[in-house]
């Protein structure tokens, strides 16, 4: 089975992989800037607001498009080269940002402003993803998957830790605009990097197992794609093409029960990790009175977590991976019971700490193991399979966790959060049976 063998993790051969230097650039730089846009409006939105409602609003605005991007972004994924796709993503998100950076430094700044941008972010981000995780499989040899996740994954994080240790400084500092200023140019040098990362145009599809795209006796649609002089058949017959690539990716995601549990998991822990932004914010001001400056530490302190645990993880052997990965979720899901109830800064930051310790480790896993079973054709598919499930999670998360925080208090919220991790911990579970 793919998964039985644990191949020893070469750094060296990791890094020597041109392009893969420039994916962990882009990665790291992308990740600082966003993580300073999310932490810093959300302080914003709360202290002009006094509302976790309006809080959550902005978490499910951000994830709301992963309801529909991924159905369409899954299908463009596997049909054209990832490198451009993450380039053009970049630019669109860094034009919105930088334009509500003006916006704010001109003082016109309005709730619905930051709302609009973080549905223009949210939708980039629904595909963005999705594609630069199939890239990865692009990028570096087989036997280092998992080495090259938890590289991924330890950028992505030391990027959100340097964000989480600035963003209270800067908030006092620059303000608003300042943050948005500085995720701006962000996507902008990760558009760049991704530029470099190899030359011309590779297409993700192979050609020999495909040799027809079309039907033969659509004789016509195809010269129309070829000549463009039938631009309505033409267009027909790409929405057929990609509705059958649709439908083939969703077949094989019903024939692979291991992809599914893992993807079942992946999508509950992300739902919960993002959603409890929610909590999180509230904790710093109502349980903690720690301030923007708090929400920082809090943030570097899962930051500083995840990295620890991207590179335990990437060093366990096969058997021990998916033990670890149930016991991460399992640790989720107590962590977030007691929360609420620690009221000194210190230890809420080594709970977050532990918390994003178990994420990472839980990515990791994940990820590496669905990308030693999927094939690369179908990398992009299952991947927007998984972000449409944490999508409909984080959406319905969001807004229960920001309305019974509201009304019933954090405890409730931090219980119902718990709640959604034990789910994760059941569906690991599983996941591991039939792994293993």
């Amino acid at each position: 089975m793919a998964t039985a063998t644990a191949p020893r993790v070469d750094w060296t051969l990791i890094f020597a992989q041109r392009g893969f230097r420039y994916f962990f650039a882009a990665m790291f730089v992308s990740l600082f800037g966003s993580g300073m846009n999310f932490a810093g409006v959300s302080w914003y939105i709360l202290a002009a607001t006094h509302s976790t409602v309006k809080v959550s609003l902005q978490v499910i605005v951000v994830t709301l498009p992963g309801l529909i991007v991924p159905f369409l972004g899954g299908v463009l994924i596997d049909r054209f080269d990832r490198r451009y796709l993450g380039i053009a993503l970049d630019i669109a998100r860094g034009i919105a940002v930088l334009g509500t950076a003006a916006i704010a430094y001109w003082g016109h700044l309005q709730i619905w402003h930051l709302y609009a941008m973080t549905l223009i972010t949210g939708m980039g981000f629904a595909m963005y993803w999705a594609t630069v995780n199939a890239l990865v499989q692009e990028v570096i040899p087989p036997s280092q998957f998992t080495g090259a996740n938890a590289v991924v994954l330890i950028g992505v994080q030391t990027g959100m830790l340097l964000a989480g240790s600035m963003v209270g400084f800067a908030y006092n500092a620059a303000g608003t605009a300042g943050i948005l200023a500085i995720d701006g140019a962000t996507y902008f040098v990760s558009a760049i990097c991704l530029h470099k990362l190899r030359r011309g145009y590779v297409s993700p599809r192979q050609r020999s197992r495909y040799p027809h795209e079309y039907s033969e006796a659509t004789e016509a649609t195809a010269e129309a794609l070829e000549t463009g002089a039938f631009p309505q058949v033409a267009e027909a017959g790409l929405t057929l093409a990609m509705y059958s690539d649709m439908k083939e990716g969703f077949a094989y995601l019903k024939a692979e029960p291991r992809v599914r549990a893992l993807g079942l998991t992946h999508a509950t822990m992300m739902a919960g990790v993002v959603s409890a932004n929610v909590l999180i914010v509230a904790l710093a001001s109502q349980v903690l009175h720690a301030g923007a400056r708090g929400l920082g530490f809090l943030e570097a302190g899962w930051g500083a977590g995840a990295i620890v645990g991207g590179l335990l993880a990437s060093q366990l052997s096969a058997r021990l991976r998916m033990t670890l990965y149930v016991l991460a979720m399992a640790g989720l899901a107590m962590g977030h019971m007691v929360m609420p109830f620690v009221t000194l800064l210190f230890f809420s930051v080594l709970l977050q700490a532990t918390f994003g310790f178990c994420r990472a480790l839980g990515g990791v896993v994940a990820q590496s193991t669905v990308m030693h079973i999927v094939p690369k054709h179908f990398m992009g598919r299952t991947q927007s399979a998984f972000a449409i499930a944490t999508t409909v999670l984080q959406v319905l998360m969001s807004f229960g966790l920001g309305w019974l925080t509201q009304n019933a208090g954090i405890v409730a919220g931090f219980s119902l959060l718990a709640l959604l991790y034990a789910g994760a911990t059941g569906a690991a579970i599983r996941a591991r049976q039939l792994v293993s």
